[in-house]
This record gives C-alpha cells, sequence and structure tokens, in this order.
C-alpha cells in the first residue's frame, strides 16, 4: 500500500484525495497496489473539507511520517515550498506538484537533491493537459524545434470574447472576474507571468535551458483593443496569448506576449478557457495537446496520473528527462533585441496634414519594412495609424517606438503586437 501525504488541502489537494478514494477500485488496478492519503496540512483547521483524513496545520506530521511515501505539494508560492520539498526529498519521499511558480525558480536545484527519488509535476503545466509525459517521454527521440502554447485559460477566455463578440478589454475582465476566472488582482494572468512559469518548465524539458522569468520576454494582453481585434480578423489573424520556444541554431527564443496568429493555424482555433500546446520535432513533426488548464478536477487529474507512475514502478526517470547536455553543446538564451518577426503597431496620432510622412520616415530610418497600413478615426480630432510590418528586428522596433512616441502629434504611446 502506498500512503500520501498532502501538504495544501486547498481546492485540488481536496479533490486529489477525492479521486484517491472515489476511483480507488480503477487507480489499484492501474498502479498494481491500493494508494490511500493518510494525512494533509491545512491553514485553517476550522474549514471542513469533508475528507476521512487526518488534518493538520503542521508540514512536520506529514514531512516526519515515515509511513508516507509520496508527499503531494499543493502550497503555491516559492520559497516556503522550495524549504518543504527539499525536505521531503531529503527524508527520501517522492514528491508530486502543481506548483509551477517553485518550477519556475528551483527546477534545477531540485533535480540534483532528487537524483533517483521520484519528483513528479505534470500539473504543473497547462493543468490536464498531459504535456510533460509528453515532451518528456513520447517525443524524447526528436530534436525539439518549437514549442507554442495557449497556457493560460484566462486570457484565452477575454481574446475569444473579444474576438466573437466585440467586447472591449475592461468589460470582459471585470465579468472573468465575476466568473472566477480572474483573480481580483489580475495581473499574474493578464500580464503573462503564470504562462511564462510554465514555459520555462517546458523549455527546460526541451533544451535544458536554465532560465529565470526575468531573463525573457514577457508582456500580457492589457493593451489589446477591440481596434486591434478588429484589424486582425480583418487580415485573417486571430489575437493569442501566445508562450513560444524556439530553437534557432545554438539559441533558443523564450518569450510570452499577444500574437496575431493566422486563423488558419491549429493552435488558432483553441477558444475559451481550453488550453492548448503545438510542438514540433524534427522526425514526428507537429503534435497538439489540447484540455483543460486549470480547474479542480482537471489539475488533480493530472496529480493522480502522477502518483499512480510512481506506484507502478518506485523509480524514476531524470526529473527534467535528460542526464547530458541536450544538444551535445550547450544552447544559450537569445537576447530579447535579436528576435526577429513580423509586428503590428497602433499608434493613436492628431488627425492633421504631414502626419504619415513624418511616420513612414521614421519607419524608413530604422529599416522597417510597412506591409499594410490603414488609418481609422478614433475622435472628432484623432485617428488611430493600423500598420504591419515585414519581418523586422525586435531592437529596431522598439527604437522606433520611442522615436515615434516623442513626436508631437502622437497622443499616447503606441501599442504593438508581433505577428507570428
Amino acid at each position: 500500500m502506498i500512503k500520501v501525504g498532502i501538504i495544501g488541502v486547498g481546492t485540488v489537494g481536496t479533490s486529489v484525495a477525492q479521486i484517491l478514494k472515489d476511483n480507488a477500485d480503477v487507480i489499484s488496478a492501474r498502479a498494481g497496489q491500493d494508494i490511500v492519503v493518510k494525512s494533509g496540512v491545512v491553514k485553517n483547521l476550522n474549514k471542513d473539507r469533508g475528507l476521512d483524513i487526518i488534518i493538520t496545520d503542521n508540514v512536520d506530521d506529514v514531512l516526519n511520517d515515515g509511513e508516507i511515501d509520496i508527499v503531494v505539494e499543493l502550497m503555491g508560492g516559492v520559497e516556503e515550498p522550495f524549504e518543504v520539498v527539499k525536505r521531503a526529498l531529503k527524508s527520501g519521499k517522492a514528491v508530486v506538484t502543481a506548483n509551477k511558480a517553485l518550477l519556475a525558480y528551483h527546477r534545477y536545484e531540485l533535480q540534483d537533491i532528487a537524483k533517483d527519488i521520484a519528483f513528479e509535476y505534470e500539473a504543473a503545466v497547462a493543468g490536464g493537459i498531459p504535456i510533460i509525459t509528453a515532451l518528456r517521454d513520447g517525443l524524447s527521440a526528436n530534436h525539439i524545434e518549437s514549442i507554442m502554447g495557449i497556457m493560460n485559460g484566462t486570457c484565452n477566455y477575454m481574446m475569444t470574447k473579444m474576438a466573437n463578440e466585440g467586447v472591449a478589454y475592461d468589460a470582459i475582465l471585470k465579468e472573468s472576474q465575476e466568473l472566477g476566472y480572474a483573480e481580483a488582482d489580475p495581473s499574474f494572468d493578464v500580464g503573462g507571468f503564470d504562462a511564462a512559469h510554465k514555459l520555462l518548465i517546458l523549455a527546460s524539458i526541451a533544451y535544458g535551458i536554465d532560465a529565470k522569468p526575468e531573463d525573457i520576454l514577457i508582456e500580457g494582453i492589457e493593451n489589446v483593443s477591440s481596434e486591434d481585434v478588429a484589424f486582425a480578423k480583418e487580415f485573417g489573424y486571430a489575437i493569442k496569448l501566445l508562450t513560444i520556444a524556439k530553437k534557432d541554431g545554438n539559441e533558443v527564443e523564450l518569450r510570452v506576449h499577444a500574437c496575431m496568429i493566422s486563423q488558419d493555424e491549429m493552435i488558432a482555433k483553441i477558444d475559451g478557457v481550453m488550453n492548448g500546446v503545438s510542438v514540433v520535432g524534427d522526425k514526428v513533426g507537429e503534435t497538439l495537446y489540447y484540455g483543460p488548464g486549470a480547474g479542480g478536477d482537471a489539475t488533480a487529474s493530472a496529480v493522480v496520473a502522477n502518483i499512480i507512475d510512481i506506484a507502478r514502478s518506485g523509480k524514476s526517470t531524470p526529473m527534467l528527462g535528460f542526464n547530458r547536455p541536450m544538444e551535445g553543446t550547450q544552447l544559450t538564451l537569445k537576447p530579447t533585441e535579436k528576435i526577429e518577426s513580423k509586428y503590428y503597431l497602433r499608434i493613436n496620432v492628431s488627425d492633421k496634414a504631414g502626419v504619415l510622412a513624418r511616420v513612414t520616415k521614421i519607419f524608413e530610418d530604422n529599416n522597417i519594412s510597412v506591409e499594410t497600413m490603414l488609418q481609422r478615426q478614433a475622435s472628432s480630432n484623432s485617428a488611430n495609424l493600423l500598420i504591419s510590418t515585414h519581418t523586422a528586428v525586435e531592437k529596431n522596433i522598439q527604437s522606433m517606438m520611442k522615436e515615434i512616441e516623442a513626436l508631437d502629434f502622437v497622443n499616447s504611446a503606441p501599442v504593438m503586437i508581433r505577428i507570428v
């Protein structure tokens, strides 16, 4: 019999315990032995969770219990769970976590500590989608050329509503908060940070890149407007918050930002709160993974799957899936300013003579070629210039945007969305 201790019996932790109880017969058949939750750690002992397990507010009751084989960490945060997981591993207990922030900052340290002790984390990325298993095991024969993901359901729900129903950003953000998709402080989701943590985990498995959130390009969807959505639809694009990892020689691009992507791409068709990840391998080509990226039962399903895997074998592959440098030579992170892309810009200008000539001259001076340009009235005395470019270098775009913002007829900072 395998005994489990859950540290953090909130929505997901309660669901883990309930699944292990409700589906005990099929889980036992698949694991080859019974799996039971012995105890759980909570902050508030007064809240009834409806579970017939030992409940405590002291992590030592789990970490020092010699009968517990697997510790499930569902605390949230970074440094406190890092200390808890280190203690669990050093005591020889297997660990399962759904904590993406913990792994975004400490995944390599934890791999060094875990060594041959099982440490699984499928639920940390894209909830109920088994993307970790697919990338680490199913695609292990491939050089991974790129990963492109929709990995934040809140942002995808908001972008879908803006595109399909013409809802303004502020209105759909408020609705998302009322529905429970977005937090009272939504910045972690709409600012791209949640998705970035997930991208870093996948990039480590695919490329062996040890980057922190502070090292990569992270932007959100806060500046996307109805005008941008209308432009995208007119030219056959959908706007999505995308996580992108792409190998270019010995460098890897890692970035999270709003993108215009062709409506014909498979990943562009993923709508609502659902998540999707496209992975391109050099031998298999493109594979697409789709499913719920959050929610108690979906996330708990991935946690329980990891518990079953550990119970089956009692052994562990390397946590990140490799024992030596991934590509023969160490891959490095591509500097943000070297990224190349097509770009869309929205520039709000005073509606007067000579504006277009001065703007296009700045494009020319920065070696940026315009592909399309539209002018749309914004108010009685201002207009929005909606411009898409041919492929350009990020450094040149950023320099150009600063020059444009400084013009006396430009009314606000230009808005830029990259085109994939």
